[in-house]
């Protein structure tokens, strides 16, 4: 791999790769999903079918000139407009290619379709689940746990969302934490918690990714560290449109309050405490317009660097958030996370299921056991995670 210097933006033109399986597959996938999600109507369905023989045969095209961010995308797109959407940088084709769905079902346009998330469907089904069920009753068992346990617990059931969750913890007792920690390739867990100790006053900042059974186990872990008082305030970023298929929106947020209130046991006491702390400024919802730009954090504007300089620490949750913290290059993966990071305004954390090309931050004998066991498989199936952090 090369070295951070050296290290070049991933593209994805080389078939194959990670990222050109993404817009040749993923997102020709997603259109149809789309499509069939919803009864749209001969201007949506052209609309839709133009965006993915684009997507696959054509080149990069500006937004309409009625598109109310024109101008910004302008901006934004003015050195990859009439490219092959292969050959722009992977994290901004991926950005732009959601816009351009949204606009092409109608979202920002005047009209029936107008702020209808096309992903919505996607997200409830998460929370009307079997599984769902069985993580919320999980509860009532990790509330008889000491709290060192539950602490533990609920960072575990937000780094793994719905690839390890909570039921799996308590039903498994021991053995399953330690299998989730052996897949974990960087664990700076106590790190974090010297940050946020109990009877702290000071803000943690938490900037989601995925809403349904992903977002559920944020907002539980939210509710542990109000209520233990490690956090006096928790601002709870999200997206301010529906953006990469099941990001977190601001009804994603109240989608999973009214699913707590319908459990039972404890899950409905997390609820509604978390309703009221909403109500008391404890827990805000913050939806940033930077939250959907396609840049790293490193460009961030400067309200938004202010609010995150405040914090006590800003947890970045998430693939995406991953990427654009550290930027989605090919970094050597011994780059020193705390290097990557230094731009950022204040202490920062990364809750991370790996599931892209980028990683940094990991030791040599790390990697290489890594790469023994797994070749390159290990940075792009989900099958390991990270905590990192940077004081």
């Amino acid at each position: 791999m090369p070295e951070a210097a050296d290290a070049p933006v991933i593209l994805s033109n080389e078939p194959g790769s990670f990222a050109w399986g993404v817009l040749a597959e993923r997102h020709p996938a997603l259109i149809q999903k789309v499509r069939d999600a919803f009864p749209y109507g001969p201007e949506q369905r052209r609309a839709l079918d133009a965006l993915l023989k684009s997507g696959t045969e054509g080149v990069i095209e500006p937004l309409g000139a009625g598109a109310h961010d024109r101008e910004q995308w302008d901006e934004w797109g003015r050195e990859y407009f009439g490219l092959p959407w292969f050959d722009a940088p992977f994290l901004w084709a991926e950005s732009y290619f959601y816009r351009r769905l949204l606009g092409a079902v109608g979202y920002f346009a005047a009209g029936p379709w107008q702020a209808i998330d096309p992903f919505r469907p996607f997200k409830l089904l998460e929370l009307q689940t079997s599984e769902a069920d069985e993580e919320l009753a999980a509860l009532d068992r990790l509330a008889q746990r000491p709290s060192d346990e539950q602490d533990r617990a609920l960072v575990h059931g937000s780094l793994w969302g719905n690839r390890a969750d909570l039921g799996f913890h308590m039903s498994s007792g021991a053995a399953a934490t330690e299998a989730a920690d052996s897949h974990l390739v960087a664990d700076d867990s106590e790190l974090l918690w010297s940050l946020l100790p109990g009877g702290a006053a000071g803000t943690l900042c938490l900037v989601a990714d995925n809403a349904g059974r992903e977002l559920i186990p944020d907002l539980i872990l939210i509710d542990h560290l109000l209520r233990h008082h490690h956090a006096e305030r928790v601002v709870l970023h999200v997206k301010p449109y529906p953006y990469f298929v099941s990001d977190a929106t601001t009804a994603d947020v109240v989608d999973c309050l009214r699913r707590l209130a319908r459990a039972q046991g404890v899950a409905v006491e997390v609820g509604k405490r978390l309703w009221s702390a909403m109500g008391s400024g404890r827990l805000t919802v913050r939806a940033h317009p930077f939250s959907c730009a396609p840049l790293p954090y490193s460009e961030m504007p400067d309200d938004l660097r202010q609010e995150f300089a405040e914090a006590t620490v800003t947890i970045m949750k998430g693939d995406l958030n991953y990427r654009r913290l550290v930027g989605d290059q090919l970094w050597s993966p011994t780059t020193p996370f705390a290097d990557r990071t230094a731009y950022f305004p204040g202490p920062v954390a990364a809750f991370r299921t790996l599931k892209s090309d980028v990683i940094v931050g990991l030791d040599e004998r790390t990697e290489s056991a890594l790469v023994a066991a797994h070749a390159q498989r290990w940075r792009t199936r989900g099958t390991h995670a990270l905590i990192q952090v940077r004081t």
